[in-house]
């Protein structure tokens, strides 16, 4: 399957074989002040997770009140079959039930609940956001790839430095991984965070004030999960890796900033997903994930290599029992491991932003920005 462009005449213009009942994340319920402002709330269903966040704006961020998160895969078996399977839709149904839940106790009516590239592939998928609705009363809706991609971008806006001139944003997906290259070099240094924000009504965004080129995104069709699927067959623990490594690469070639050949000065790449997160937190050594010291982290690309190589080392075996890993990950770290080091092979840089933030975090910057909630400040 070829990677998904623009769809424009010219792009210039512009979690693995788990356990059925894998692992359950909720954080405690906050309080929301009385007569404060409204909640909103952002679900992402992805191949592997389904994941809720319900937040309050605050000034020009947001404070999060609840938030929920659990394995479903939900694009298990999908590489082979094409459609989701029923096992796999129950599971998910089941997670929704909890979320919807959580949207009830909490009176939140400004919501956005999406669904991204297992639905998109599945030939099966409006049934079964027919059957989530009749089940649950939740209304999932099926995004585009660049409405993904987008969404992932404004989300590290906090993570942009005001010396970064051209950035790319990854971010690294169950079944997909989206790519975004952004020209800033117009923008005032301290305007370049806000300039990215900008980007919540479309690529082409043009309006006032500092303005955010992108230069090109592409969505390949190759996440933990597809790329892990792609090369089941390979015993070699090691020549397996190498192979992802390789064809998520040649999956690239059509991406324009492809080898491009700009200085390393000024050049920003920020990583969001639970791949980068679980290489940042391997490398700090940190046995139970914080996302303080994660969020944020700069790595160099010889320290993601070590860990990367540290991973090899343990084999299977070892990454199953590995507590920085976790056993919600350790089937998928490879794959994942193998689109970060791919990139960081490709471009002019030594060194990595971690975000742990993401699709969520965009829908809600998304939502409040255009209902014109959030303040001007920094944004975190």
């Amino acid at each position: 399957m070829t990677p998904l462009r623009p769809q424009r005449a010219d792009a210039t213009d512009a979690m693995e074989g788990l356990p059925e009942g894998g692992p359950l994340v909720e954080e405690p319920s906050a309080l929301a002040e009385p007569g404060s402002a409204p909640l909103y709330a952002a679900l992402d269903l992805g191949t592997n997770s389904c994941r809720m966040l319900i937040a309050q704006p605050r000034g020009s961020q947001f404070s999060v009140i609840d938030s929920f998160s659990k394995t479903v895969q939900l694009g298990a078996g999908l590489e082979a079959s094409g459609r989701l399977s029923r096992s796999s839709m129950n599971r998910t149904i089941q997670a929704l039930r909890i979320c919807e839940k959580k949207l009830e106790k909490h009176n939140v009516r400004r919501m956005r609940l999406v669904a991204t590239e297992a639905c998109r592939r599945a030939r099966n998928a409006k049934d079964f956001i027919r059957q989530v609705r009749r089940e649950t009363g939740l209304q999932l809706e099926i995004i585009a790839p660049e409405e993904e991609a987008r969404l992932a971008v404004i989300s590290c806006a906090p993570l942009v430095s005001t010396t970064t001139e051209q950035l790319l944003v990854v971010d690294i997906g169950g079944g997909s991984t989206e790519l975004v290259w952004i020209d800033l070099s117009s923008v005032r240094p301290e305007e370049r965070p806000r300039a990215i924000m900008r980007l919540h009504v479309g690529f082409d965004a043009q309006g006032e004030g500092a303005v955010a080129r992108v230069v090109d995104w592409i969505s390949v069709p190759l996440g933990v999960a597809t790329l892990k699927d792609q090369f089941g067959d390979v015993e070699d623990d090691a020549a397996r890796f190498a192979l992802m490594s390789w064809f998520f690469e040649e999956n690239l070639s059509s991406f324009s900033p492809y080898n491009a050949h700009n200085p390393r000065a000024g050049f920003q790449i920020i990583g969001t997903s639970g791949t980068v997160t679980t290489v940042a937190a391997s490398f700090l050594g940190l046995r139970r994930y914080d996302r303080t010291k994660v969020d944020g982290l700069q790595m160099t690309s010889d320290q993601i290599d070590f860990v990367i190589r540290e991973y090899l080392s343990l084999g299977p075996d070892g990454r199953r029992n590995d507590p920085r890993i976790g056993r919600d990950r350790h089937a998928l770290i490879m794959s994942g491991a193998a689109i970060l080091q791919a990139l960081m092979r490709i471009w002019p840089t030594d060194r990595l932003s971690v975000a742990d933030r993401g699709l969520r975090e965009g829908l809600l910057y998304a939502q409040m920005s255009l209902d014109g909630i959030l303040e001007d400040g920094p944004y975190t």
